[in-house]
């Protein structure tokens, strides 16, 4: 209501104004045609007396206008009365007295009040021989003028009516228009506001209320999406620890018995040892991933020639794929410089081909190949293991997200770690992408700015 108030107080201030000045500018231009006219007059019956300056001339002057709308008076120099077409009043006799200097040949508007006077009046010159002889007096009552004026007025009044009654029907079919999706949106927002997520908007175009409605759909599905994830991410960290501590509770209380062998004991404490690290190092992500949310996490970026760099991460982790029966491949003819942080950049590529030689077969290979696009770098590990379904792709850096949804304790790690690699990718402010195809591989492309010089 008060958008549609708004508008239509707007609206009719602009049509008042604008009604108004044509108003205005009308009446302005029939006076000036009046008295136009009237002037004209006054100089073809100032012609005509000068042509043939006669009584029958002034007589047919003034019974001529005597048929019409206007008055004639014509009078000599010193402005006493030759001839009139009618009987003098006291509005004309007042004209009459009227100061005349610089009045030229063409004449002069003496009188245009058609407001507060009776006539509008204008007078010309007429000579005889070159000598000024007298004066021709044109008058026009303004009671006509002023009836023109008033069926104006009428017309006006009717159109501002008219207008006003369908600029009101047009405000509130246009504020009906804009108002209904914005009461829509606002209920929508009210139930986001008290956790409902269940928000259906219908589509609006691509104008700026569609876009809103949009935004508020896509803000509902991100909620909705944050919210499920909440809950699976603490039902996920319940269960992750939960785990390994009944492992290490369950063969600690089995290894603290006194009828056991040394051997068997010495097995259980390499179990309790095993768990106890796989949950030292999931707590070690956990803390990771929370000081990226708070933005606490330090990148110490540094020039590094990533040829040299690459070969020495690749001398690190070649015996591991060796023993595996897979050949790692490292393809990086230029020396490139970039810049990066060595040990998290180090942590990020570890985590990808410990992926790689944990999900990829013997016989297979796995390749770090890198090349550069403009002003780009991209870095690829390729492998030829199980790979990814295409429906798990979307989802492979969230956080506990896993293509295996067993959480046996040989499927895997915690599932943090491609999280935290595309936080630190992205902290490094290049972004990490993945193609995938189930049984033949995965690829994990890595861009990150070159350095400059």
């Amino acid at each position: 209501m008060k958008l549609g108030v708004w508008f239509l107080v707007v609206m009719l201030i602009m049509e008042i104004f604008l009604l108004y000045f044509l108003h205005e500018n009308i009446v302005d231009t029939q006076i000036e045609g009046e008295l136009s006219a009237l002037q004209v007059r006054g100089n073809n019956h100032r012609d005509v007396l000068e042509e043939s300056y006669r009584s029958e001339t002034l007589q047919h002057i003034a019974l001529m206008e005597s048929k019409g709308e206007t008055d004639v008076i014509i009078t000599d120099k010193n402005q006493n009365i030759i001839i009139n077409s009618s009987e003098l009043d006291y509005a004309e006799e007042k004209i009459l007295t009227y100061d005349l200097k610089n009045v030229r040949r063409n004449g002069k508007v003496i009188e245009k009040r058609w407001r507060d006077e009776k006539y509008i009046s204008t007078v010309t010159p007429y000579s005889i021989n070159e000598n000024q002889k007298g004066y021709v007096y044109m008058f026009k009552s303004t009671e006509q003028v002023q009836k023109f004026i008033s069926n104006l007025n009428h017309h006006f009044i009717i159109a501002a009516v008219l207008s006003g009654v369908f600029l009101l029907l047009t405000i509130l079919f246009l504020t009906k228009v804009l108002t209904t999706p914005l009461i829509r949106m606002k209920k929508a927002t009210e139930k986001l506001s008290k956790g409902d997520f269940s928000v259906h908007l219908p589509k609006m175009g691509k104008d700026e209320l569609g876009e809103l409605s949009q935004s508020i759909t896509i803000l509902a599905n991100d909620l909705k999406h944050l919210k499920e994830e909440r809950k699976e991410f603490l039902a996920n960290i319940s269960h992750e620890l939960r785990t390994p501590l009944t492992y290490i509770k369950g063969y600690a209380d089995v290894a603290k018995r006194k009828n056991i062998s040394e051997e068997d004991r010495e097995q259980y404490l390499g179990i309790i040892y095993e768990e106890s690290e796989k949950l030292s190092d999931m707590i070690k992500d956990l803390f990771d991933l929370a000081k990226i949310d708070k933005n606490m996490f330090v990148i110490n970026k540094v020039n590094v020639q990533l040829r040299s760099y690459l070969y020495a991460l690749y001398e690190k982790v070649l015996p591991a794929f060796k023993e595996k029966g897979i050949e790692l491949e490292l393809n990086c003819r230029e020396n490139i410089s970039v810049m990066i942080d060595p040990m998290r950049f180090e942590q990020v590529l570890l985590n990808l081909l410990n992926n790689a030689l944990k999900y990829s077969e013997s016989h297979t290979k796995t390749s770090i190949s890198v090349r550069k696009e403009k002003r780009k770098v991209r870095i690829e590990i390729k492998d030829e293991g199980s790979g990814i379904p295409k429906e798990d792709v979307p989802f492979i850096f969230e956080r506990f997200y896993r293509v295996e949804k067993s959480r046996s304790r040989d499927s895997g790690g915690t599932g943090l770690g491609l999280s935290i690699v595309k936080e630190l990718i992205e902290a490094h402010e290049g972004n990490i992408e993945v193609t995938s195809e189930p049984g033949k591989g995965s690829i994990f492309t890595i861009t990150i700015g070159e350095m400059t010089e």
